[in-house]
């Protein structure tokens, strides 16, 4: 609990038994009310490590990506009467002790949605971040703050604290299920004027940390890119788009069941 208000963190899991234990075990649980797990049906002994640690757990009954997990993750938070989620990738790339500053920020009321930034600090090389998705990155982001008129200093952190405000108001359902998800869901908070703040957040980079391949970076790439363009051609009222499109809560398909 902070500042009277119930702060769970979300863990969208995939294949992360090699760290999941390191990552909880870092997490402030004075702060943390409550810890979310959402397995898209890993392949390891993910599952089965998250229940030993008592943490409330959900299976996907297929691998069904990174941004259906997060719905997931978001779904059942919100249930949880959550005021505060923050979502963090259980692989340990991003330090687990930030938690408590990030819901601090939220639950300031400065701040809606808290990034985790891996720029601010200028860290990120020396943590290990290759140097193609360090220059993809800043590329990017420029150019993304061009089209969305925001001042960001990176779009593509895993790492994000949200109010419940947020969750509940944005049409997330519209968004992809795969790794575009994060990028939508940011042009969505600013699209509709939710106030966005940043950290400066160490990562670390090692062989049992996730990351997408080359390959699907470039596709990635190209969704970010179609995602500030639908941005700019909605804000200026040349055309329509089911993401910035605020529309009725539609329900969530029973996809997974909670693992007790």
């Amino acid at each position: 609990m902070l500042n009277g208000n119930k702060i769970i963190v979300v863990l969208p899991a995939y294949n992360a038994a090699q760290t999941l234990r390191r990552t909880v075990s870092e997490l402030d649980r004075h702060v943390v009310d409550e810890i979310v797990l959402v397995d898209d049906f890993s392949s390891d002994e993910t599952l089965r490590l998250a229940r030993e640690m008592g943490i409330r757990s959900f299976l996907h009954d297929q691998n069904y990506g990174y941004g259906r997990n997060q719905k997931t993750c978001y779904t059942e938070a919100l249930k949880s009467g959550a005021d505060v989620i923050v979502m963090l990738h259980p692989d340990y790339q991003y330090s687990p002790r930030l938690v408590p500053a990030m819901a601090a920020m939220v639950t300031s009321g400065e701040y809606d949605l808290v990034l985790g930034s891996r720029i601010l600090g200028g860290r990120a090389r020396k943590s290990g971040m290759p140097l193609y998705k360090y220059v993809s990155n800043r590329i990017l982001t420029l150019i993304e703050n061009l089209l969305l008129g925001s001042k960001l200093s990176e779009f593509h952190t895993g790492y994000r604290a949200f109010s419940r405000q947020v969750l509940e108001q944005l049409p997330l359902h519209e968004n992809s299920d795969d790794f575009l998800f994060d990028n939508e869901l940011l042009a969505q908070a600013i699209y509709f004027n939710f106030n966005v703040g940043e950290i400066s957040c160490p990562t670390r980079y090692f062989a049992e940390a996730s990351s997408i391949n080359f390959r699907r970076s470039v596709v990635y790439g190209m969704g970010v890119l179609w995602t500030s363009l639908c941005f700019r051609l909605q804000t200026w009222g040349v055309a329509s788009f089911r993401i910035f499109a605020h529309s009725p809560e539609q329900p969530m398909k029973n996809y997974y069941s909670e693992i007790k």
